[in-house]
């Protein structure tokens, strides 16, 4: 593993764009911390963004793994970039003359991706824990280490998401295109949700059917993994009460949604072997 993990890190040590997309990556992952600093104030009324319970223990694991997840397109384009150099520069066929097998470079990818999910969710785990006990109310231990299955739902999404973006990478062979059929595949799930919806206009419990299709469905299922987080603050929900709209629902991680990703995932890894093995190179 770590042999193979070696030489997956020597290539991109070596290629300036990917450098230069993993650096941006990290920068924008510490930019959540630039939250605490949004505060303005409108005549008597002054607004400081992280005293609005963002930053409080057990909420800023869900709130910082939803936040962090936005910037993971940028080590897609890595992941994607990493498999069109390997046609472009003919190292793929370089690494198999050498002696590496097709299952070996595909396990060298997707330990590349485990590797790149790991690093992010140790990350935001060290951002997180430095931002809670610099604003968090509530700092004991018990209320620290609630909901830190967030952090897994965050980096089984990482992972999926990655190896998705590998399969269409070994698919296609060129990083645009890798990229555009994914935007494809997420416009393509988009329109399939809009024509449950109406398919389902009529009925009772519209959502819950389109829902329990969609599911299954690889992005939508990615995104389920960790829910928008902003209806979860008691600030929104009073405003809600007030107007007469009922925000309450289940915020939690799923066990479900984590294994039907864990499927995807063996699913695109499979498929990106399988496709390898039977492309002539």
């Amino acid at each position: 593993m770590l042999r193979l993990l070696n030489i997956e890190i020597h290539k991109l040590k070596y290629n300036r764009a990917s450098r230069v997309l993993i650096l941006i990556y990290f920068i924008l992952l510490t930019s959540i911390a630039l939250i605490a600093a949004i505060k303005f104030d409108i005549g008597p009324i002054q607004f400081h963004l992280a005293e609005q319970g963002i930053f409080n223990f057990p909420y800023i694991w869900h709130f910082n793994t939803y936040m962090a997840a936005i910037f993971k397109f940028f080590l897609l384009l890595v992941i994607v970039s990493m498999m069109a150099n390997e046609y472009s520069n003919k190292t793929l066929k370089q690494n198999l003359i050498d002696g590496l097998s097709k299952k070996e470079f595909i396990l060298s990818k997707f330990y590349t991706v485990i590797a790149l999910a790991f690093i992010s969710t140790f990350f935001v785990f060290i951002v997180s824990i430095i931002l809670g006990y610099s604003y968090s109310d509530f700092n004991e231990f018990s209320i620290v280490t609630t909901d830190l299955e967030y952090l897994l739902a965050f980096f089984i999404k990482l992972v999926g998401f990655f190896s998705f973006g590998l399969f269409m990478g070994i698919l296609v062979k060129r990083s645009a295109f890798a990229v555009g059929g994914i935007l494809v595949w997420f416009f393509g799930e988009s329109i399939l949700k809009g024509y449950l919806f109406w398919q389902f206009k009529d009925a009772s419990d519209t959502t819950e059917r389109v829902n329990s299709i969609m599911q299954f469905l690889p992005l939508e299922s990615i995104s389920n993994l960790i829910k928008e987080p902003f209806t979860r603050l008691s600030a929104v929900k009073t405003v809600a009460k007030q107007v007469g709209e009922d925000l309450s629902k289940d915020f939690s991680v799923q066990t479900s949604d984590l294994i039907i990703v864990l499927v995807w995932i063996a699913i695109f890894i499979y498929l990106s072997y399988a496709l390898l093995k039977k492309r002539d190179l």
